[in-house]
């Protein structure tokens, strides 16, 4: 059976794979100009046909079509397309299971169909009876730009997996966080239970020991992915992108460490750029109990750029320092891309909170570290909004004055008619 998965444990049984067709509506990355598209997926699912409780299997999602084709716009180069989804598990046990795939794909000319990459996840089963799966929405990731696939219709389920208690005098079995999913005898079950209530009592004492600190213990905070819609000015002319990004923090002390990040997108440089000649720098916008902006900045491009060469840039990083006490919002602003002494100015159209924090007000607050802030007072603290954890480099390129130019994660799509002047 073509990928077929590959099962953790010696109890599950041989594998099976069924296909379903679904009707899917798809809808495009923002700002891109295309229209939403209503289409049909066909997907393998391949599942070991029986298995025990305790067990944790290996599925795979193969795709036979892909509900949308790739637009008559660009040509998807090689290994340029990521697919990410959620499978449905139902009956005795319900599970939303995360699949993804690699980014592995052949070229895919304008207008041919989109070939995407078998995704694959796990489950840990925790009940006897039939388990059974059901794909459901799933994301192509191509050049830097979502497009968001969702049923439109009811899916029927794809493979059917029975699961049998385990084998010994216990069929229990821990799920990643070491509960039991099944039944133990008396005096196990008692024991089991002053564990977790020692467990439960110590996690109190910590729970309680960490709101006295005002960020519940927490060093790292993660922000989620937004899309931000761009409008850039450059020397040859205005033009409009959409990117992905991500600000996350690390406490140090009374200050906050800050990575900025741009998600997955590549376009291929149209010439040779020397080494140190590129560099990003971006206002973080504080909101919330806050105002005023921290300066984030990435390093010069260590190497060259061979033409057709993908441009890659580090992580733009800095330091907040807050200047208030109260819950803070950060959010993308303002992007600056300096190359081969050229400078494209990048306004967001509008913006969206990645990340909140609950931090008390600092001596001299608000002053960036590995630049300067703007004035104003800033706040940070306690994790209010986590998101993805790809931690992907800011690949994207434009032309300026006949050289290239990094311009966030986007990826620019002009239509006709659509162009903006100067």
């Amino acid at each position: 059976m073509a990928g077929a998965a590959a099962l953790l444990g010696v109890t599950a049984g041989p594998a099976q794979a069924a296909e379903v067709s679904y009707a899917t509506h798809c809808v495009p990355p923002s700002g891109v100009g295309l229209p939403e598209i209503d289409g049909t997926s066909k997907v393998d699912i391949t599942a070991p046909a029986t298995a025990k409780v305790g067990d944790t299997v290996d599925i795979v999602w193969k795709f036979t079509q892909a509900a949308s084709k790739n637009p008559d716009i660009i040509d998807l180069p090689a290994n340029s397309v990521q697919p990410s989804g959620t499978l449905k598990a139902a009956g005795a046990q319900s599970a939303d299971i995360a699949m993804t795939g690699p980014r592995e794909n052949p070229a895919i000319p304008k207008g041919g169909a989109m070939v995407l990459s078998d995704m694959k996840g796990t489950l840990k089963l925790t009940a006897p009876g039939q388990v059974t799966l059901t794909p459901d929405a799933y994301v192509v990731n191509a050049l830097g730009t979502n497009t968001t696939c969702t049923p439109s219709a009811t899916v029927p389920s794809a493979a059917t997996i029975t699961v049998t208690a385990g084998e010994g005098s216990s069929s229990a079995s821990s799920d990643p966080s070491g509960s039991a999913s099944a039944s133990q005898s008396p005096s196990a079950s008692a024991s089991a239970s002053a564990s977790a209530s020692a467990s439960a009592s110590a996690s109190a004492t910590a729970s309680a020991s960490a709101s006295a600190t005002g960020d519940d213990g927490r060093t790292d905070f993660t922000g989620k992915v937004v899309d931000i819609p761009y409008t850039c000015d450059s020397p040859l002319g205005v033009k409009k992108a959409t990117s992905p990004i991500q600000i996350n923090a690390k406490k140090d002390g009374g200050s906050y460490d800050l990575t900025v990040q741009f998600k997955k997108s590549v376009m291929d440089s149209p010439i040779d750029i020397p080494a140190g000649k590129v560099k990003p720098t971006m206002q973080v916008v504080l909101g919330g109990a806050d105002s005023g902006s921290v300066k984030v900045e990435g390093p010069l491009n260590s190497a060259a750029i061979p033409q057709g060469d993908p441009i890659e840039i580090p992580d733009l990083t800095g330091t907040y320092k807050p200047g208030a006490t109260g819950e803070s919002t950060l959010s993308p602003g303002v992007l600056t891309i300096e190359a081969m002494g050229t400078t494209t100015t990048c306004t967001p159209d509008s913006t969206a909170v990645s990340l909140t924090l609950d931090t008390a007000e600092q001596a001299s607050g608000a002053s960036g570290g590995s630049g300067s802030s703007s004035s104003s007072t800033s706040t940070g603290g306690g994790l209010a909004e986590t998101g993805a954890g790809n931690h992907s480099s800011l690949k994207a390129l434009g032309l300026v004055a006949g050289t290239a130019v990094l311009l966030g994660a986007a990826v620019f799509t002009f239509m006709p008619g659509r162009r903006q002047t100067r």
